[in-house]
């Protein structure tokens, strides 16, 4: 038999087989404050494996700091950001550079923390402003007097710290949000 029929479908109230018996006069679920749609999802940041990911990423731009010097000073023989005569691992610009590279990555990831909690598509925003302070790092040492190898080998390392940042912690993004599309 046939449920009675309304001008544009079943009857109101009418179980028309759904799990839940009445599905309202849309057929779309239970009537709430949303009408009879489900209410926004809310995406929550997961704090702890977001700093967790934030200092995870800071050790590796320290460590990618590192090896970037080892190889343009070290293996390239270029002077990066000491004279020549400091050796391979330089002087204490290396632990400066390294540091600095840390620290980047800690106020990097700040920067995600309060993206997260109130933008949409977070995600997307950090990859600009990582990458575009990558870019002015990169073209910075061009701006100082130095030989155009020592300019580039400098550039290379701070591209090098810039991906590396930028990469780790569009990762550790899409970890630490539960829920909703946060990013």
């Amino acid at each position: 038999m046939e449920p009675p029929r309304q001008p544009y479908g079943y009857e109101p109230g009418y179980d028309n087989g759904s799990p839940q018996g009445y599905s309202g006069p849309s057929g779309y679920g239970q009537p709430s404050e949303y009408g009879n749609q489900a209410p926004p999802s809310r995406s929550r940041v997961d704090a702890g494996r977001l700093w967790i990911g934030g200092l995870v990423t800071a050790l590796v731009a320290a460590l990618t700091a590192v090896v970037g010097l080892l190889l343009v000073r070290g293996i390239l023989g270029i002077p990066v950001f000491a004279p020549e005569g400091d050796g391979a691992m330089g002087d204490a610009s290396t632990g400066l550079l390294a540091g600095g590279a840390a620290l980047a990555a800690l106020a990097a990831t700040l920067l995600l923390h309060l993206l997260l909690l109130g933008t949409p598509q977070a995600g997307r925003f950090l990859v600009w402003i990582v990458s575009l302070t990558t870019v002015v790092m990169v073209l910075l040492p061009f701006t100082f007097y130095a030989s155009l190898e020592a300019q580039i080998g400098t550039a290379a390392v701070y591209l090098a710290i810039g991906v590396a940042i930028g990469s780790l912690l569009s990762a550790v993004a899409r970890g630490a949000v539960r829920g909703g599309q946060g990013q």
